[in-house]
């Protein structure tokens, strides 16, 4: 048992700056040397803004300018250093490289050309998709090219810590139906490539009726593909989440028993990573108990689920782990979206028409083809993000216990001040979120401890008025720091927050 952490979390902020608007385009980079890194772009300018403990600018680190359109920027943290990963464009060649940066963002020598692709077009999205291991030992880029519709190639570089090249691989992946689609990728500590390829019926947007766990190991020349057996339940959107400390992979879906149906359950499968196997899978139907805890003052007890979206998936050392939902949907003019409408657009790695390359996009129910940090194209349009349902497994995958976080929030024409963000200190777990107190709405601070109770937490100090926070843009940089955005008179800031 834990002890509660019963101090107030304190919070400084940056000084807006002229250049930074609502509509700026950014990513938390992280804690790197003592010093806080924030990635800026406004238009066609690529700034890394590093910022001191009391998050006061100590520069403003213009990236190297170039006529050529940059397509994307990723970034893998160390502690003194990290890597930038980009993309650009430049006549009908996309570029791929890598450039090292430490502390100060200063280049720790030069960029690295990690791959090209030739297209015959502008490209619009991001050909290439980085992702890192947990312990950041492991590296991998990678891009699927779908100009033939039934046999998906894919190109994967894995990388160690130190960008050395560790294998090179091209791979085939049949596609039999045209309602195939594809999870997460993810990457193992091992530098295993980890997904699911899921078919949906012939309508494209609910039943899913053939679940695949594919598996690329480092040494190997071609993917592992395993059925699930999935106990012909209908399942929703497919959730994976690796478990390195016990080499497992963790599939969670919520479950129907008849197509358009209220969401009934939670179906869970714990799968053995080594030996590329099922280990268990279970069944958790939601008792009357957890839906009256759970529902909207409006919702009936049979659809109390049905606006949930399964949202984070901690795992811990003993094999168990926490699932969190949330329930979100929006309104549009009358019209009400719920997830038959969002799972009309499939899945959330989606190709667009006219492109050669699958290009992951941003992965919400909430998707919409604008900026995300500005404002929608569509009038009249509000977002709702409602109660947090918490769900802890044993190691076998069955549940121990279940609690929900009470919420009500709202927003008209964007999504960004809504929804909540996870702060993991080891013992327990917060969660950060608005609520509007005396029609001003204020960053709430709420504890869950091992055994799931909910403490809500002191008014955090230094909550200063005309701070508009984003909390579900917000990263943990350390093990009792976050970096939450926020808006003061539209102009963009950050503020941090320290449990120290």
């Amino acid at each position: 048992m834990y002890p509660l952490w019963a101090q107030a979390p304190r919070i400084v902020y940056s000084e807006p700056e002229r250049e930074d608007s609502r509509r700026t385009d950014f990513e938390v980079v992280g804690k790197i040397a003592g010093n806080f890194l924030v990635y800026k772009n406004n238009r066609n300018d690529h700034d890394i803004c590093v910022y001191d403990d009391n998050m006061k600018l100590k520069s403003r680190v213009r990236l190297e300018a170039s006529d050529d359109r940059w397509i994307n920027v990723d970034f893998v943290p160390f502690q003194d250093y990290f890597y930038m990963v980009y993309q650009y464009q430049r006549r009908n060649v996309v570029y791929c490289e890598a450039l090292k940066l430490d502390g100060d963002a200063k280049r720790m020598g030069e960029p690295l050309t990690l791959d090209t692709s030739h297209i015959g077009f502008s490209a619009s999205n991001k050909v290439y998709t980085t992702i890192n291991s947990d312990d950041k030992q492991r590296i991998m880029v990678f891009k699927i090219n779908n100009r033939n519709q039934k046999n998906f190639v894919f190109t994967t570089f894995l990388y160690g810590n130190d960008l050395t090249l560790l294998g090179r691989n091209r791979l085939n992946m049949p596609m039999e139906e045209r309602n195939d689609y594809f999870t997460d990728f993810l990457l193992t500590n091992e530098g295993d490539l980890v997904f699911c390829k899921f078919r949906r019926n012939s309508s494209g947007n609910d039943q899913i009726v053939k679940v695949s766990m594919v598996q690329k190991r480092p040494e190997a020349i071609d993917f592992e593909v395993r059925d699930v057996n999935t106990r012909n339940l209908i399942l929703d959107e497919l959730k994976l989440k690796v478990d390195n400390t016990n080499k497992r992979v963790l599939l969670n879906a919520f479950y129907y028993r008849q197509r358009r149906g209220n969401v009934e359950g939670l179906y869970s499968l714990i799968w053995d990573k080594t030996a590329n196997t099922q280990l268990e899978d279970t069944v958790t139907v939601f008792n009357d108990e957890l839906r009256s805890m759970a529902k909207s003052s409006d919702a009936s007890m049979k659809m109390a689920f049905n606006d949930f979206y399964i949202k984070n998936v901690v795992t811990r050392k003993d094999g168990g782990y926490i699932l969190m939902g949330e329930a979100l949907y929006s309104t549009s003019r009358g019209n009400t979206f719920n997830r038959y409408n969002y799972m009309g657009y499939g899945s959330p790695w989606i190709s667009p028409m006219d492109y050669s390359y699958w290009s992951p996009m941003y992965s919400s129910p909430w998707y919409m083809p604008w900026n995300r940090y500005g404002y929608g194209a569509m009038n009249a349009t509000r977002y709702f993000a409602e109660n947090i349902m918490v769900l802890s497994f044993n190691k076998q995958g069955g549940l121990e216990w279940s609690n929900v976080i009470n919420k009500s929030q709202y927003d008209d024409e964007t999504d960004n001040m809504i929804s909540y963000q996870v702060m993991n200190t080891g013992g327990e777990i917060h969660f950060l979120f608005n609520q509007v107190e005396r029609r001003t709405p204020l960053l709430n601070d709420q504890t869950l401890d091992p055994d799931g109770k909910v403490v809500r937490n002191p008014t955090l100090k230094n909550l200063d008025k005309g701070y508009e926070f984003m909390p579900r843009f917000g990263k943990q940089v350390s093990s009792r720091q976050m970096i939450i955005p926020c808006l003061y008179r539209n102009y963009l800031c950050f503020a941090k927050i320290d449990l120290s």
